[in-house]
């Protein structure tokens, strides 16, 4: 722990006249937080693979993003381009410096022109891939990183994610267990937790799209299956 930390600690434990944790008290703690405890998982998210990732599209569907299934990656420039020219929004990407994304074909759609970087004040449309999703609300997950900058979750107004289906888990406490075990170590700085494009409805509670990120959150599911065979 670093003396930051421990400065910090002292104070609050010394305003809630608190000394320091004994050794039993401690080693429980320890044991809590490197074996955390799942809660209680919802019946309705423990499906079979085709129903999950229905349930993770009808949900995210219901909170207004836009879905695609591709059988593969090579469909991916195909789908994005026919949504953004379907949208009248502009085929110039800014794309995550990720592999998985470096791999996909971008070349063969010219309808698309893609460059790499975190997002910055111009730029209109983001494409990411998630580390996962969540069946039971529709919920993407990404996690920050170099090959990943969250800026490109805020910034652009048109928010394209890319997801292998493989990769939609039925509940929450699913996919923290699968972060845990994929970082092996301290979790990323960030790990937004996305439902839907961004919206408030503070003023007069009437529902503004786009009030603290984008307005428009589209999926791509990759569903990695052969298009001759279903």
């Amino acid at each position: 722990m670093s003396e930051a930390r421990t400065q910090i600690l002292a104070t609050i434990r010394g305003s809630l006249k608190r000394g320091s944790l004994p050794a039993e008290g401690q080693a429980a703690l320890d044991q809590r937080l490197g074996q955390p405890r799942s809660g209680p998982i919802p019946a309705r998210s423990q499906l079979d693979p085709v129903a999950r990732i229905d349930l993770f599209v009808g949900e995210a569907e219901r909170v207004d993003a836009t879905v695609d299934r591709v059988a593969g990656a090579a469909e991916i420039p195909t789908a994005i381009a026919t949504y953004l020219a379907g949208r009248n929004l502009p085929g110039i990407i800014k794309m995550a410096p990720d592999p998985a994304l470096r791999a996909i074909p971008w070349s063969e759609n010219t309808a698309l022109s893609v460059t790499e970087g975190p997002g910055v004040g111009d730029d209109m449309v983001s494409v990411t891939t998630a580390f996962a999703g969540v069946a039971e609300t529709g919920t993407l997950v990404l996690l920050s990183g170099p090959e990943a900058p969250t800026t490109l979750n805020f910034v652009p107004d048109t928010h394209i994610v890319v997801i292998d289906a493989g990769c939609i888990a039925g509940t929450y406490e699913q996919v923290w267990t699968e972060i845990r075990a994929a970082v092996g170590g301290p979790l990323p700085r960030t790990v937004n937790w996305i439902t839907g494009p961004s919206r408030t409805a503070d003023i007069e509670q009437t529902l503004l799209l786009g009030a603290h990120g984008p307005r428009r959150l589209h999926i791509v599911v990759v569903e990695n299956r052969d298009p001759e065979n279903g």
